[in-house]
C-alpha cells in the first residue's frame, strides 16, 4: 500500500474527519489515479484510507477513518447498500431520489439518482472512476434494478484529469422519463438533462412554493431561471392564476410548456419568454410590472470560495431586481446553489439588495436541498444550495 505523509500541523481537517486532502498539505508521497493510499500525519501515525488523485487539488479523498478497514469490493458494496437504506428513513414524496450523496455517504465522487427503474450515476472523481464496475453492480444489487446510465460529464471531472462519459453503463431503455413528485408529474430526460437529468435537490422547495401559493392565493407569479418548469407546475399546481417563466435556453423552455400541458394545465395560464433574466427583470421594473411571488434559482455563479466576490454582485443584482418588482405582501423565494458562498454570506447579500431596493421583509422559512441530499456533521461543504423565503413588507 503506497502512503501519502502530511506536512506538520495538516492534519488537523483529518482529526476532525472532514474527507479531503488538498495538494499543498502533502510532504511526500504519490500514487496512480484512484490507488487508495494510507494517510500519514507529519510524525507518521495513521489517518485515513484514501482515493488518490494526481491531477486535482483535492489530491485525496478519505475512504475511511479506520486503520483496520479494507477498501476492497466488500467494503463499497456495504457502502452502497447502506446509503440506499437509509434513503428508506427520509420522507420522500417522489419516484426521483437520490441515492448516492458522494462524501456525505462516504462515497467521494459518486452521485446517484433514481428515476422510477432507471439508475443514473455520475463517476466524478478518480477513486469512483477507478472502482465504476463494483460500484455499478453494487448499486443494482442495492435497488433490484437492472439499468443504470452513466451521465460523467460534470466539469468536475476535467479537474481531476478524467475525461467526459455518457451511455448506458448497464442494461438499457428510454432516456425520456416522467418523474412523479408530490402532486405533479415532469419529464426528464437523462441523456441532455442537467445534472443526472434534472434537479431532485428541489423537490421540498418546489412543495412548499406549492403550498404558500394555495394559502396566499397568488395572481401573479415569476419563476426566474425556470428550466423544465419545475417551479411553474409546483405554482399552478397551488392554484396560481398565472405564472410568466424566463429562462435563456430555448430547448429548456420548450420542455417547461410540455411540463404545463403535461399536468392538464391551461395555455393561457402561464407565458414563456426565452430571454435574459437581468435584463426581463430590468424591463419590468421599467415598466411597473409588479408580482405577487417570486422565484430567483439561478445557475452556480460560485464554484468555489474564489469565486465568491464576484457572485456576490450577481446575486445582489438579481435579488434586488426582484425587490424592486415584488408587490407589497409578495413572496420571493430566492436560491444559490454555489458550494462557494455560504448561507451566512447569502444572507448577507439578500440583505443589502433589499436595502438598495429599500425593501424590507420577513424571512419565514430558511431552505436547503431536500433530506436525500444530506449534509453530514464532518462535511459542511455537503451544503452547497441554500435558500430563503421573504415576504415583502
Amino acid at each position: 500500500m503506497k502512503t501519502i505523509r502530511l506536512r506538520l500541523g495538516k492534519e488537523r481537517s483529518l482529526l476532525r474527519r472532514h474527507p479531503w486532502v488538498f495538494d499543498g498539505a502533502i510532504a511526500k508521497g504519490s500514487a496512480d489515479a484512484g490507488e487508495t493510499v494510507r494517510v500519514e500525519s507529519h510524525e507518521g501515525a495513521f489517518l485515513a484510507w484514501a482515493a488518490y488523485s494526481p491531477a486535482s487539488k483535492i489530491r485525496a479523498r478519505v475512504w475511511s477513518f479506520d486503520e483496520s478497514q479494507r477498501i476492497d469490493d466488500s467494503f463499497l458494496i456495504a457502502a452502497v447498500s447502506s446509503s440506499v437504506r437509509a434513503r428508506s428513513r427520509f420522507d420522500i414524496e417522489s419516484d426521483g431520489v437520490r441515492l448516492v450523496h458522494g462524501e456525505s455517504d462516504g462515497l467521494p465522487g459518486l452521485i446517484v439518482d433514481r428515476y422510477g427503474d432507471t439508475l443514473v450515476a455520475q463517476f466524478l472523481s478518480s477513486g469512483a472512476e477507478r472502482w465504476k464496475g463494483v460500484l455499478a453492480d453494487a448499486l443494482l444489487a442495492a435497488t433490484g434494478l437492472n439499468k443504470l446510465y452513466e451521465r460523467s460529464d460534470a466539469s468536475g471531472r476535467a479537474l481531476e484529469g478524467l475525461p467526459e462519459l455518457t451511455g448506458w453503463l448497464r442494461g438499457s431503455g428510454p432516456v425520456d422519463l416522467v418523474l412523479q413528485e408530490h402532486g405533479w408529474k415532469l419529464a426528464v430526460n437523462i441523456e441532455t438533462g442537467h445534472k443526472t437529468g434534472f434537479y431532485l435537490d428541489q423537490r421540498d422547495s418546489r412543495k412548499r412554493f406549492a403550498d404558500y401559493a394555495q394559502r396566499l392565493k397568488f395572481q401573479r407569479v415569476l419563476n426566474c431561471y425556470c428550466y423544465t418548469g419545475g417551479f411553474t407546475v409546483a405554482a399552478l399546481t397551488g392554484g396560481a392564476a398565472h405564472v410568466t417563466s424566463i429562462d435563456s435556453s430555448g430547448p429548456a423552455i420548450e420542455k417547461a410548456a410540455a411540463n404545463v400541458a403535461l399536468n392538464g394545465f391551461a395555455p393561457d395560464r402561464v407565458a414563456f419568454m426565452d430571454a435574459d433574466v437581468n435584463a426581463c427583470l430590468r424591463q419590468f421594473a421599467t415598466e411597473g410590472r409588479t408580482f405577487d411571488a417570486i422565484v430567483l434559482d439561478p445557475p452556480k455563479f460560485a464554484p468555489t470560495v474564489t469565486h465568491a466576490e464576484r457572485a456576490a454582485r450577481a446575486y445582489k443584482d438579481i435579488n434586488r431586481l426582484a425587490f424592486k418588482i415584488l408587490a407589497p405582501g409578495g413572496v420571493l423565494f430566492t436560491y444559490s446553489c454555489s458550494g462557494g458562498v455560504s448561507a451566512d454570506l447569502f444572507h448577507k447579500i439578500v440583505a443589502s439588495a433589499g436595502i438598495d431596493a429599500q425593501v424590507d421583509g420577513y424571512i419565514t422559512e430558511r431552505m436547503g436541498g431536500a433530506p436525500d441530499h444530506p449534509m453530514t456533521i464532518n462535511f459542511p461543504e455537503g451544503e452547497y444550495l441554500k435558500g430563503l423565503v421573504v415576504m415583502r413588507k
